[in-house]
């Protein structure tokens, strides 16, 4: 299946960058390229970018889109969250600018083998990375009720998440669920009829939610967010595509606690604490799609860009 990804809010997260054509920069969820490729066009000879992504096909395709580019560009495989190790192993300390998307990619969704989709009837994957070796299909028959619910309520916020918790483990003490399929229909038993003809695609919170407790999405953004800030150079820009407002709430914390770092009481005259802050929030509030983007691309619609600048 050819890699196709519509990239989301492209003009605004490459403005946002403020590329300097002699720049280094990293796109940490390369994806299609399609960010990467913008910024390429930026670069002058001494420029360059380094595309990262942990899917296999992703790396094909973006490499292909790039190859007219030679040498400026450099693809890696791995996780954002070993960013600066991989840095560091090809000589790399400081950068100008970093680009995160974030979120599972049209090419991931639209081929049902990766097990992503609720709409195709396929094995229960949803890993982004097919070296890993537990599957959804591990976290649906071995994750106790109680866990079920806890990842279903807090990655899906779905209200039926007990509801969907209790189905899941009646049906697996039948037979094991191993497709997409069958997961879909013991989730529509799990809602009422009257909130299914009403709502969206019943599964489609429970499927969100298995693949950022799958994939750690949550706690990869959380535990890396602070290094990619310091191995900015000053006035170097984070671009951060956020699509769960889960993601959003911890990029715009972090950005935030990075411009004012002090813990120091709000009584006292002058701080004492020693935390200096690392830059400025460059978006109060986020940028969002425009509406010619979203009636063309319907990922697009929980899009939200914050950008942060070191100092």
């Amino acid at each position: 299946m050819e890699f196709k990804h519509t990239t989301v809010l492209l003009d605004e997260t490459v403005d946002g960058l403020n590329v300097k054509p002699d720049g280094i920069y990293v796109d940490g969820t390369l994806g299609g390229g399609g960010h990467a490729y913008q910024v390429c066009k930026k670069l002058t000879g001494k420029g360059s970018i380094i595309g990262i992504d942990q899917d296999e096909e992703a790396l094909k395709a973006a490499g292909t889109r790039l190859e007219d580019f030679g040498d400026k560009v450099t693809l890696i495989r791995s996780n954002y969250k070993d960013m600066q190790v991989k840095l560091l192993e090809i000589g790399v300390d400081k950068v100008d600018g970093i680009i995160l998307d974030l979120g599972v990619s049209s090419y991931q969704l639209d081929n049902k083998e990766r097990g992503f989709s609720y709409r195709e009837d396929a094995p229960l994957d949803m890993r982004m990375d097919n070296r890993q070796e537990k599957t959804a299909k591990d976290i649906v028959n071995t994750y106790s009720e109680m866990d079920l619910y806890r990842v279903i309520r807090d990655y899906g916020e779905d209200k039926f998440a007990k509801n969907i918790a209790k189905h899941i483990v009646a049906e697996r003490a039948q037979r094991s669920i191993d497709t997409t399929g069958q997961l879909v229909e013991i989730i529509k038993q799990a809602i009422p009829m009257k909130v299914r003809k009403k709502a969206g695609h019943p599964a489609k919170k429970t499927f969100q939610a298995l693949r950022i407790e799958l994939n750690k999405e949550l706690e990869v953004l959380r535990d890396s967010l602070d290094s990619m800030i310091e191995i900015l150079n000053p006035q170097g820009r984070i671009c951060i595509i956020t699509f769960h407002s889960l993601e959003d709430r911890i990029v715009k914390n972090i950005f935030r606690t990075a411009e004012n770092p002090c813990i120091c009481p709000p009584e006292f005259p002058v701080c004492v604490c020693g935390r200096a802050s690392k830059g400025k929030v460059i978006t109060r509030k986020p940028i969002l799609p425009s509406e010619e983007e979203m009636e063309e691309n319907s990922r697009s619609k929980s899009a939200k860009l914050r950008i942060f600048e070191r100092s």
